[in-house]
């Protein structure tokens, strides 16, 4: 008899993920209508060839090609970002073009772009986006604020989800003002006295908040159905997706959009052990995060962009004490779920590979930007995949040749053992088309075991 799931090891649950994956059906449990012969063995190709560099094989056929951008295809179709934001057919249209210009063995969808009318309707306010507060030639910037007040740590960790309902949301999302009004919900149990939780749901201000945030959500399910139905066209056509979410270290949940980089720093000195407890709170919250979009989408790859645990932004000590020990945690939950760990080291982390190598083999794949994939190989290429690191700047300022040698590079200091993706080490808007290409067919060329 077949395992229950809750009954099965990390490996098995990481294998079951596979197989499903493999039988080649769709998260519903049906058989993928693929559009030729041709695409359907492609995609169990390229598939079987990222699953082999994730479980570090040492003879898979050859390093898989991975392409990460941000806004570049949309510029590429000759649109600029506020017209992937505000015209979901050219949006879906350029990525589709792209990819199949480029050929790589896996893409992560397109919704970099995300859906501006949303966030109108939304009145998002963390960020500016091309249009409002930024040129519609330009990608969205984050607008840094405290978001969370000092003395609100003790709600977060007393109380999350009445910190984020009543607080946090209202603070970013304009129309959700109307939940700053909302009752304590764990308070709603015994019949006495129910009546009085349910008096704010009535007021002006709470009846105005729904009747917008319904429309809201119409128009994200709009926007999620454009790019959820290109995701199962490029199925069809042989491109494989096993991205399911995303999730966050605690510390970069704190920092980024809750406190914020000045406040998070100060709060380092000053209230020390109220970070700490709030990044316990903060784990398995994280972890059910990315465990949640994997149960939805059907697949097992989670996202998990790290930020300020890179060099320069805090002590050795430091990092040791409060970013890397709640990290391995979400990690290790994520795992124990059957899912696989993604985290992106933006920026230089050359200082904490040592540090970071103790995972659980064969079930993470480290994005690295600038960091010495070199020593990234010796330290958490020990335990990992590695995905990564061609520049940037190689790719918009650079010659084809160049591209080239530096994947010769990396394929034969890096990927000779497996182990390794090929792939950008950063999210980028700017590129030489040709330069993109090069690193594919150069990878599909040189990187046969």
């Amino acid at each position: 008899m077949d395992k229950k799931w809750e009954e099965m090891s990390a490996d098995e649950k990481q294998e079951a993920q596979f197989q499903r994956l493999l039988s080649l059906k769709d998260a519903e449990g049906k058989d993928i209508q693929f559009q030729s012969p041709k695409a359907k063995e492609k995609y169990k190709a390229s598939l079987t060839r990222i699953k082999d560099a994730i479980q570090r094989k040492k003879k898979p056929d050859r390093v898989p090609i991975v392409i990460l951008p941000s806004m570049f295809a949309f510029l590429h179709a000759g649109f600029t970002p506020y017209d992937a934001m505000y015209d979901y057919n050219k949006a879906v249209s350029a990525f589709r073009n792209f990819i199949l210009e480029m050929d790589p063995d896996m893409h992560i969808g397109a919704a970099q772009a995300g859906p501006g009318k949303f966030f109108e309707l939304v009145d998002y306010k963390l960020y500016a986006w091309p249009g409002h507060g930024v040129k519609k030639e330009y990608c969205y910037q984050m607008l840094e604020g405290e978001y969370m007040k000092p003395e609100e740590y003790d709600i977060l960790i007393s109380d999350p989800s009445r910190f984020f309902m009543n607080y946090y949301l209202p603070r970013v999302f304009g129309i959700l003002d109307g939940f700053r009004m909302l009752p304590n919900f764990p308070g709603i149990q015994e019949m006495y006295g129910v009546a009085f939780d349910f008096i704010p749901f009535g007021l002006p201000p709470v009846k105005e908040t729904f009747k917008k945030l319904a429309a809201a959500a119409d128009e994200a399910m709009k926007w999620a159905g454009y790019i959820g139905g290109l995701n199962a066209e490029l199925t069809t056509l042989g491109y494989v997706n096993i991205l399911a979410g995303y999730s966050k270290a605690p510390f970069d949940t704190i920092g980024d959009t809750l406190r914020g980089t000045r406040q998070i720093v100060m709060d380092l000195f000053r209230r020390p052990d109220k970070i700490m407890k709030a990044m316990d709170v903060l784990v398995p919250i994280m972890v059910n995060v990315g465990l949640g979009s994997a149960r939805v989408t059907g697949n097992p790859l989670i996202f998990m962009p790290l930020h300020k645990g890179a060099d320069g932004m805090m002590s050795e000590e430091q990092f040791k004490k409060f970013y890397w020990p709640t990290l391995k945690k979400v990690i290790e939950g994520l795992i124990d779920g059957g899912c696989i760990p993604f985290p992106a080291l933006e920026g230089h982390w050359d200082t904490r590979l040592d540090i970071m190598k103790d995972v659980p083999k064969n079930k993470v794949v480290w994005m690295v930007d600038q960091s010495d994939m070199k020593k990234a190989k010796e330290t958490l290429g020990q335990n990992a995949c590695l995905l990564g690191n061609v520049p940037s700047s190689l790719l918009g300022l650079a010659k084809p040749k160049d591209v080239k040698d530096y994947c010769k590079e990396l394929i034969d200091s890096v990927g000779k053992d497996g182990g390794f993706i090929m792939a950008n080490g950063a999210f980028f808007d700017e590129a030489k088309a040709e330069n993109i290409k090069a690193m594919v067919e150069f990878t599909k060329e040189y990187g046969r075991y």
